[in-house]
């Protein structure tokens, strides 16, 4: 049934800026962890002098409440201690502090929105953040080419709403778009939800702005879209994490704004229905396909009580907030294109098609702009819901298309045989472990909802998944990235070659590494 849809501390080390543990909610990661402190100088008096004389007072953070967003990722899984925050609002700025920091062996975090999801955003012990927050200028936009560059600092949402007035949409989308920062997606080579329409930023970004660990400033902003000069060095920094450089500066391609956007939200009786589902969009719907989402039906589950609100597929006379129909899978299904009478006729055709041949049992087709916004709401509130009951593990996985929820299968089956999960049983640690991501591009996002981090649920999982991925040839990070999480497991997705190629690009550009160490590899 188709409708529409119803809205329902040392001698020279400064004292004053001591961290205590018990100022912050977790324990900190480098005891949690056992980590060993690297071979770094501390932060001195002198220090913060020199730093005095290249930035102003506003642009230094020393105050211990605070610090503790800055020492803290957004899901409280891990917490450094840091006692200095540097702001720098130029590229010149950066230069000097990275110079100054490499010549002390002062080790530093790059950071932007902190809204990553692996740890690489934080410190581990006392690391000098420097965030981009204040580098936030949107430097040019040519109409014509659609090359758009901005300061690293500049949010995600801010970027792409400029381009809404010109005509042009940002070439990424995400649910953290609100607090995200671009140079941070460019650093973790963030996919989004419209992958499958733009690509990966590997293909988008035309030049980089990188500041290296001794100050050196790498500037590539100039890049044309075709350039066969020499190696194409800025490919090094785009999903590095901080590890290579810090990105001040970002070029991009950005293509014009669809003026038709319509949303499809589908009921499926089978993850075999989900893969045939979309093989049907990518035949029928061809160039105006921009996103193709897939979510279990505990995800929805999840996002229901975190919502409140009903659901999409609900019947009319179906009120109550957990309401979710029993559907094991759903689809988002997203066109955008130029000509609306166009789109409409070839996503209407689709649907009749795939609810002809039972590929699909139910659905609603988006009405309005507060209507696609809603539907959105469905499938990017999965993240935050996750995160409701206490904490969440989250996997970023890329996987074959047929092998892909075969993952989540196998995690609730473990979990339950160790006698670990259960929705009713607040005893039990794990609450419910749910599957959702992008099929277009093979992304599977298995969060596993927690009552509280638990080693037992942690020594369960990992590197269990690990495991699973490598065994099907996938990847174990798909756009989250390394980080800290997953620094350990790389050797599952990358050869002994690869892994000592990369290791002597770091050490090459950052022979001291003072580059956010103890992360990546």
């Amino acid at each position: 049934m188709l409708r529409s849809l119803l809205i329902g501390n040392s001698k020279n080390t400064t004292t004053v800026f001591k961290i205590s543990p018990k100022r912050f909610s977790s324990q900190l990661t480098a005891d949690k962890y056992a980590v060993k402190r690297g071979d770094f100088a501390k932060l001195s008096d002198e220090d913060l002098s020199h730093f005095h004389s290249i930035l102003n007072p506003n642009q230094m953070i020393t105050d211990t409440n605070d610090l503790i967003a800055f020492n803290q990722d957004w899901m409280k899984k891990y917490t450094g201690q840091s006692q200095l925050v540097l702001k720098p609002k130029t590229t010149e700025q950066v230069s000097k502090i990275l110079a100054y920091c490499n010549e002390r062996k002062l080790a530093v975090v790059p950071q932007g929105g902190n809204t990553g999801l692996v740890g690489g955003s934080v410190p581990v012990f006392d690391e000098i953040v420097i965030s981009t927050a204040s580098m936030n200028k949107i430097r040019s936009f040519d109409e014509s080419s659609g090359i758009f560059k901005v300061d690293a600092g500049v949010i995600l949402e801010a970027a792409d709403t400029f381009l809404a007035e010109k005509g042009h949409i940002f070439p990424l989308d995400l649910g953290a778009k609100g607090s995200c920062f671009v140079g941070g997606n460019v650093a973790t080579n963030a996919g989004g939800l419209r992958l499958l329409r733009y690509g990966s930023l590997h293909g988008s970004v035309l030049g980089l702005e990188v500041v290296l660990a001794d100050g050196t400033v790498m500037d590539s902003m100039h890049s044309l879209r075709k350039d066969n000069t020499g190696y194409d060095l800025k490919q090094l920094f785009i999903g590095s994490e901080g590890s290579l450089g810090i990105i001040t500066g970002v070029s991009i391609l950005c293509p014009a704004r669809p003026k038709s956007v319509n949303i499809a939200f589908l009921g499926l009786e089978s993850y075999e229905m989900v893969q045939k589902c979309f093989q049907t969009a990518r035949s029928d719907l061809c160039e105006i396909l921009s996103a193709f989402e897939f979510m279990d039906h505990d995800s929805q589950l999840l996002a229901a009580k975190s919502l409140k609100t009903t659901h999409p597929l609900c019947q009319e006379d179906e009120t109550g907030v957990d309401s979710v129909p029993e559907y094991p899978f759903y689809v988002l299904l997203e066109t955008s294109g130029s000509t609306k009478e166009h789109d409409d006729e070839k996503l209407e055709n689709f649907l009749e098609k795939v609810m002809g041949d039972e590929t699909v049992v139910d659905g609603t087709v988006s009405q309005d702009e507060t209507q696609l916004r809603t539907l959105w709401t469905w499938r990017e509130g999965i993240a935050e819901a996750s995160q409701q009951f206490g904490g969440v593990y989250k996997y970023d996985v890329s996987l074959p298309l047929d092998s892909m929820y075969s993952l989540v299968e196998a995690v609730q089956e473990r979990l339950k045989k160790l006698n670990l999960s259960s929705t009713e049983d607040e005893s039990k640690p794990v609450y419910e472990a749910v599957g959702y991501g992008h099929i277009g591009d093979g992304n599977l996002h298995l969060n596993v909802a927690v009552r509280e981090y638990n080693k037992e649920v942690e020594k369960a999982l990992e590197p269990f998944v690990y495991e699973f991925v490598s065994k099907h040839h996938g990847s174990i990070s798909a756009e989250h990235g390394l980080g800290f999480q997953k620094k350990n497991y790389i050797g599952y997705s990358k050869s002994e070659v690869e892994i000592r190629m990369i290791k002597d690009i770091k050490h090459h550009y950052d022979p001291k590494g003072i580059l956010n160490p103890y992360k990546y590899i």
